[in-house]
């Protein structure tokens, strides 16, 4: 099946080709990332093919997830707010220093920020995009990367649901099948799961209902503005940042701080290394391959992440869980291929 160019750009309008999240422990989609308002390679720069290029999203996209989960559960630091806050913290200092000696954010130049497009598109947005990080990476604390794999597939069920509510999108039949699909296969993934928590389920939902948020704000707020992922975060990371900064101390407190030695610099730099080199990664996946082909590369990397959660960490996945997955999966991706229609 064959997707125009158009049907690319809406789909990236409304968040559905946006690599997932560096810190979500995503994906934007687990993205967190921001979306980007165009699909289309950013201009001047140096391409790269969609053999090239998907492979090595992939595996910096599973890399991330899966040394977040490593710092968080065998390195024993359990501190989400606080790492998502450094990461948040070095892709600022990172794409400032990228725009300034590298072309990677010349898109930047074409967006002239005013003070009320800031308060009035910018940190709204900022503030949906905090709130689905801190969440999904909570999450890990609670729940395998395998079951959070699956229960972020209930994503476009929120959106939709969103959409609706808001009169900003009709309902239709084949929406509410996939709806239906979507549901069905969370649902049995869920009775499943053999290590269910509560609030681990509890913070994972809300986080899916703030980045399904953050989606549609970016569509409604952002519909004229064309952002790459990389100049996407040159904007928001800041904000996120600080925004979490302020949160930190009722949350977490200075006990991070005092955690930071038995982590170490190396492990400190080269996490949000990882991080940040995902969303450099983004900006050469957007364009480089069709919609469908975006979409089954994101399908392929959950289950390589869901194999290497068992593998990694011992998860334990179940027949019902993987039966249910199938059905989520395959709803995903009808729902992505036919652009939300």
């Amino acid at each position: 099946m064959s997707i125009s160019k158009q049907e690319e750009e809406k789909y990236a309008s409304q968040g559905l080709l946006e690599p997932k999240s560096p810190f979500d422990e995503s994906d934007p989609h687990d993205s967190p990332l921001p979306s980007p308002v165009s699909a289309s390679a950013p201009k001047g720069k140096a391409k790269l093919s969609a053999a090239t290029i998907i492979p090595i999203w992939i595996v910096l996209s599973s890399s991330v997830i899966l040394y977040n989960t490593h710092v968080y559960t065998k390195l024993d630091f359990p501190y989400p707010v606080f790492l998502v806050t450094w990461h948040l913290t070095f892709a600022s200092i990172g794409t400032r220093v990228l725009q300034r000696t590298t072309n990677l954010l010349d898109g930047a130049k074409d967006i002239h920020m005013s003070k009320d497009m800031f308060l009035k598109s910018i940190l709204p947005i900022g503030i949906m995009f905090s709130g689905s990080l801190i969440l999904s990476n909570t999450a890990y604390l609670y729940l395998s990367v395998s079951y959070i794999q699956m229960l972020k597939a209930f994503t476009p069920v929120s959106i939709l649901i969103l959409s609706w509510g808001f009169k900003i999108q009709e309902p239709s039949k084949k929406l509410g099948l996939i709806v239906l699909m979507i549901s069905l296969g969370v649902a049995l993934t869920s009775h499943g799961e053999l290590n269910f928590h509560l609030t681990g389920f509890l913070v994972q939902a809300a986080a899916v209902g703030f980045e399904a948020s953050r989606l549609l704000l970016i569509q409604i707020l952002l519909h004229n503005l064309k952002m790459d992922p990389l100049v996407s975060l040159h904007y928001y990371a800041p904000v996120c940042a600080v925004l979490n900064l302020a949160i930190l101390p009722f949350t977490e407190g200075l006990t991070p701080f005092y955690a930071i030695a038995q982590l170490g610099p190396l492990v400190l730099l080269s996490n949000a290394l990882v991080a940040f080199l995902l969303n450099v990664a983004a900006v050469f996946l957007v364009g480089a391959g069709s919609g469908l082909v975006l979409t089954l590369a994101g399908v392929f990397k959950d289950i390589l992440l869901i194999t290497g959660s068992v593998v990694l960490f011992g998860a334990q996945v179940t027949p019902l869980q993987v039966f249910g997955y199938s059905i989520a999966l395959g709803g995903l991706v009808l729902f992505k291929t036919s652009g939300g229609k």
